[in-house]
């Protein structure tokens, strides 16, 4: 079997996809020498600002699509909800890594859950659901507190109905617009954690510290590293994580999100085979970031030390800190422990991830804090929102 072939600095990267990890990954591969470009549907996207060239097209523009191939060595990816049509044309010209199996996989929470459940790999209880008479099918089994979400396209919780009671299905099914879904047992756990953990071409394997999290609406609000937990468990996360990637057959990067259990145990909740942004904190944090571990897996470079400088902490930075005007910049940036990240999103949602902040402490628990103040100062004594320029025009 022919060794896997590696890609040194001056080759040229493609992305598929357009935002903020997309970014990240483009400051650590041209600060490395590479050149990067990126496809997308959107113009003047965050990765598409630092890219060498941006594409915007549809995602089912075969010729757009292999037009972009032909011009870059390697494909890998910042979101996983790539078509896998769209893959297979982009691999009649370059490398793609991570492959197409593993984001159809990782793609649909049905097939993913099947995955793991398969390769017998913890995960909560789960059933499909395609309509409400399996919906009240699968409660009698699983029982409530239970979690209804749809198969594909789920992100950030969206795309998920917990349920409480014994409610009507029917009903139930209804208002959830139906389609395919998955229910699946609700959890008591202690913690949710996650770890990123790379893996080359060669199967070489590199784990991050774990990664404590906590959410807000279902979104992630702010990260912990080293995350409070015993020693025990942090090497059970990182080996599970480990055997996850392994039997992916994955090159490339890959977020394990999981429950930890009152008992230690560990359940394994979602996939992402990109970077996450529970793994933000890498960027200031670690020997090297996550951004630099995907560039050096998917070029077939040795991996790098994934070993934490200090204790961090991540908090997002959401559109809502928009609301009352621009955000006081100046604030957080006097904070000497703290470090800024903005993504180039010209309009702040609610909701909508515009950048995060790092911290750093001599303990998790004191970068949280710093972290926490260095976010509410953003909102006190705000400018006025500033005007914001219109997205450049780009040619295919």
């Amino acid at each position: 079997m022919p060794s896997p072939r590696i890609y040194l600095p001056g080759s040229t990267i493609g992305v598929m996809g357009g935002g903020q990890l997309g970014r990240m990954f483009a400051i650590a591969a041209r600060r490395m020498g590479y050149r990067v470009h990126t496809f997308s549907p959107d113009e003047d996207t965050p990765t598409g600002q630092l890219a060498d060239r941006e594409v915007a097209a549809r995602y089912d523009d075969a010729e757009a699509v292999r037009d972009f191939a032909r011009g870059i060595d390697v494909l890998t990816f910042e979101f996983e909800n790539v078509p896998t049509q769209t893959v297979e044309w982009a691999a009649e010209f370059c490398e793609v890594r991570p492959s197409a199996n593993v984001l159809h996989i990782c793609q649909h929470r049905l097939r993913e859950k099947q995955f793991l459940a398969g390769a017998g790999l913890p995960l909560p209880r789960f059933m499909p659901v395609n309509s409400a008479a399996e919906l009240a099918d699968a409660l009698t089994h699983l029982g409530v507190p239970a979690v209804l979400k749809t198969a594909a396209f789920g992100y950030d919780g969206k795309g998920q109905r917990k349920i409480e009671r014994r409610e009507d299905p029917a009903k139930v099914w209804e208002e959830f617009g139906g389609g395919h879904a998955v229910l699946e047992q609700f959890v008591e756990f202690e913690k949710e954690v996650s770890v990123i953990v790379a893996r080359g071409a060669d199967g070489q394997m590199a784990a991050y510290p774990v990664c404590e999290n906590l959410h807000r609406n279902h979104i992630l609000d702010v990260t912990v590293v080293p995350a409070g937990i015993d020693a025990e468990v942090d090497v059970q996360a990182r080996v599970l994580a480990g055997e996850v990637a392994e039997k992916l057959g994955l090159v490339g990067l890959l977020a394990v999100e999981m429950f930890l259990l009152k008992d230690g145990a560990l359940l394994i909740n979602e996939l992402a085979p990109r970077p996450h942004n529970s793994g933000h904190f890498s960027f200031d944090a670690s020997i090297t970031s996550q951004f630099e571990q995907q560039l050096r897996a998917v070029c077939g470079l040795p991996l790098g030390s994934t070993e934490s400088l200090r204790p961090a902490a991540m908090v997002n930075l959401l559109g809502d800190l928009w609301a009352k005007g621009e955000p006081n910049w100046a604030a957080a940036a006097a904070m000497p422990r703290v470090k800024i990240h903005l993504y180039g999103k010209a309009e702040p949602r609610p909701g909508r991830k515009m950048g995060h902040l790092v911290a750093f402490g001599s303990s998790a628990e004191e970068a949280m804090h710093h972290a926490l103040d260095a976010r509410a100062a953003l909102i006190k004594a705000g400018a006025p929102a500033a005007k914001r320029r219109a997205p450049a025009k780009t040619a295919r």
